[in-house]
């Protein structure tokens, strides 16, 4: 499939030390969005340079309406496939590819698995999500999808799942979904999410909207 048709979509704030190196290894896999999520240093113009398509917040508005803001933009360029990765160097852009070639043999969805995980409620996220869906880490920062599954659903997210909600919404509702194994590197700065019991709440607040709703 021509890289034109792939979109990769990255949420950003405050990533200069990495953002660049990412869109650069990115660019041979598809068209890098990068969601530039009012980020106070050169987040947006390290991406441009570097060859990404920039969609700016003046104001932080949050890791799902950054990807929000990328899907929508994804969609507007016509592309058939979205996917998500993360800006902090944890993922290898190398691994797009296996995840590009789920998408191509009928895959609606491709969930990474990590091979670690920072925080408990990532681990009691991961426990009920696959006795629930099937779906062994929900908050891999790196997923893909087929547009049409988006458009079905109508957007990305809607009650900040931490970038949950669109593929529960898949498992839910009978789309094909391979989960790939995905190494992480070791993230030099400190995590989205925090690691205090705040980060923790938020996590399980997510898990919780997903489970009701």
């Amino acid at each position: 499939m021509a890289c034109n048709r792939i979109c990769i979509v990255i949420p950003a704030l405050n990533e200069s030390g990495t953002i660049a190196s990412i869109v650069s290894s990115s660019l041979q896999y598809g068209s890098p969005i990068v969601v530039d999520d009012g980020s106070s240093d050169k987040t947006g113009e390290l991406a441009a340079t570097a060859g990404a398509i920039v969609v700016r917040h003046k104001k932080n508005r949050g890791y799902d309406q950054a990807l929000n803001s990328g899907f929508a933009r994804a969609d507007e360029l016509g592309c058939e496939y979205i996917i998500t990765l993360d800006a902090d160097g944890q993922h290898d852009p190398s691994i797009l590819s296996p995840f590009i070639n789920a998408l191509n043999d009928g895959a609606d969805v491709v969930v990474g698995i990590r091979d670690r995980r920072q925080r408990l409620a990532e681990h009691i996220f991961a426990w009920l999500s696959l006795i629930k869906w099937g779906i062994h880490d929900p908050l891999c920062g790196m997923k893909a999808y087929r547009i049409s599954v988006y458009k079905e659903l109508g957007h990305f997210d809607s009650r900040e799942s931490i970038g949950t909600e669109l593929a529960i919404y898949a498992a839910k509702n009978g789309k094909k979904i391979i989960q790939l194994p995905v190494k992480t590197r070791e993230r030099v700065d400190a995590p989205r999410f925090g690691r205090r019991f705040s980060a923790n709440m938020r996590l399980l607040r997510a898990l919780w909207n997903e489970v009701v709703n």
